[in-house]
């Protein structure tokens, strides 16, 4: 695991891919098939993990994060940067923050809610947290005005944000104003497109965004960081020729549910087992998940 202080550069250099957590039939963490998905994404070229949604890291238990964080350090290359999760319940937050400290993570990114918060509160808390932890945190703008820009910029300013992961869906994603609030107080280059490749290009040639996260970069790694590249390049044919490459599982995504589809699409490719979901999201369907499995096995296989 890469544990140098966080760079702006890093957000360039590779897609930041936000994978499930592979668990076994009793819910237990399974190194070995979290592994094989590691090594999966490091093979096609990514540097960069993020671990959040869509490793339920919402309802992982307190009791299993000081060996999920060794699991995650020990499992990835050397040039590799891993970003675990916080939170989001405040108490909970402070309590894996004094794990976190013993590890040498650059930064974690603190989960976003709209349950019993409200935004001085939520700016208040980031704060704190980042003071105990000692070291920035990944903001996660997930929801319309969750904080607003005078908010973050006051954050940035104490030093309590490394990089801003955007991830409110819109519609059309040119259109969106607090986007531009939040890049009028915020520097460019430290903040990602949060919601895959599909409004990637967009964020990052429209707004001048840095980077992008991504899941379905774990089906195909090699063509998400080739998405990157093209976008960087100003290539844009390319990227958009690759875009839509990957809308049909994005698109499964959004007619059923981002983090349920990921986790059976890694698993339909024959990337790794990722067994069962943690309680509190249930399971899909089986017909839901042979449509998941062919679409992600025609992607292994174009």
């Amino acid at each position: 695991m890469n544990t140098a202080p966080f760079s702006s550069a890093q957000l360039r250099e590779s897609v930041i891919a936000v994978p499930p957590l592979a668990r076994d039939a009793s819910l237990k963490i399974d190194r070995a098939e979290n592994a094989k998905l590691i090594k999966h994404l490091e093979a096609g070229g990514v540097r960069s993990l993020l671990y959040g949604g869509n490793a339920v890291f919402y309802h992982v238990r307190l009791a299993e994060y000081e060996s999920l964080l060794k699991m995650l350090a020990d499992e990835t290359a050397d040039d590799t940067v891993v970003v675990p999760s916080i939170g989001p319940a405040y108490g909970f937050a402070m309590d894996q923050v004094e794990v976190l400290r013993e590890f040498g993570f650059p930064t974690a990114m603190l989960l976003p809610s709209r349950d019993i918060v409200d935004a001085d509160g939520i700016a208040t808390a980031t704060r704190r947290l980042a003071e105990f932890y000692g070291k920035p945190l990944v903001l996660y703008l997930k929801f319309d005005r969750w904080l607003d820009a005078e908010l973050i910029r006051k954050l940035d300013r104490d030093g309590a944000i490394s990089w801003i992961k955007y991830a409110v869906v819109r519609d059309d994603p040119s259109k969106d104003d607090y986007l531009k609030e939040v890049m009028d107080v915020f520097p460019a280059d430290r903040i990602v497109s949060g919601i895959g490749e599909q409004p990637a290009i967009v964020h990052l040639r429209d707004f001048g965004v840095t980077g992008f996260t991504s899941g379905c970069v774990c089906v195909a790694p090699a063509k998400s960081m080739e998405m990157m590249h093209a976008i960087h390049k100003g290539d844009f044919e390319t990227a958009e020729a690759i875009r839509k490459w990957f809308e049909p599982l994005e698109d499964l995504r959004n007619d059923i549910n981002p983090i349920r589809v990921l986790h059976h699409a890694v698993a339909g490719a024959g990337i790794c087992q990722t067994g069962p979901l943690l309680p509190m999201l249930s399971d899909l369907s089986a017909e839901q998940i042979a449509t998941i499995t062919k679409v992600a096995k025609g992607m292994m296989a174009g």
